[in-house]
């Protein structure tokens, strides 16, 4: 090869390494941005997780008030409310104990279905409500934070991105789902 030809060669090689690490910066930074919806997404959920827990125990006092007998129920989600505050080691327990925390406030709003004059009582119909408005943030929240995982992961998994993301150690993030069919039930109440 003579020395004309080898330095259009070199600049449609540098112009195609150019391209290619251009490519490799745009999967990356897309990854880094998808990974912060992430979290960002994962904080919604969180706060608004803490935020249910912040109520349950003035629910709890409202019903105290009228059905002392109920004990075990109470109680029932006091420690649901304390394991689902300490379940940080993973996304799927963290999901775990905040479905039994769910499950165990509707056993308790089931609760106060059997006094009326409870029902009637101003501050646990307001509390009813706050709760229900926050179950219903949850839900939002959840669905937007399993729609950023989703994206995040399929990024992690498609051409060319799935090869910048195993250089730069993305690992797939966790869907905040239900585990169990009979969580997944639409629980029969008239609250």
């Amino acid at each position: 090869m003579n020395g004309e030809a080898v330095g259009p060669v070199l600049i449609v090689l540098a112009v195609l390494a150019g391209l290619g690490l251009l490519v490799m910066i745009a999967a990356y930074n897309g990854l880094v941005s998808l990974r912060q919806h992430v979290k960002g997404a994962w904080s919604d959920v969180d706060v608004n997780l803490k935020r249910r827990s912040e109520l349950i125990p003035n629910l709890v006092e409202a019903v105290k008030a009228y059905a002392s007998h109920e004990q075990k129920v109470l109680m029932a989600v006091t420690e649901a409310r304390a394991h689902a505050a300490v379940a940080t080691a993973s996304l799927g327990q963290r999901a775990e104990a905040e479905q039994h925390l769910g499950q165990s406030l509707f056993r308790v709003l089931a609760v106060a279905e059997n006094y009326p004059e409870l029902k009637a009582s101003a501050n646990f119909s307001d509390l009813q409500k706050e709760l229900s408005e926050t179950e219903r943030v949850i839900a939002s929240a959840r669905q937007y934070y399993n729609a950023c995982v989703r994206d995040f992961n399929t990024k992690i998994e498609a051409f060319p991105s799935n090869i910048v993301a195993s250089i730069g150690s993305f690992k797939q993030a966790e869907f905040f789902e239900v585990d169990t069919p009979s969580e997944r039930e639409v629980p029969n109440a008239n609250l």
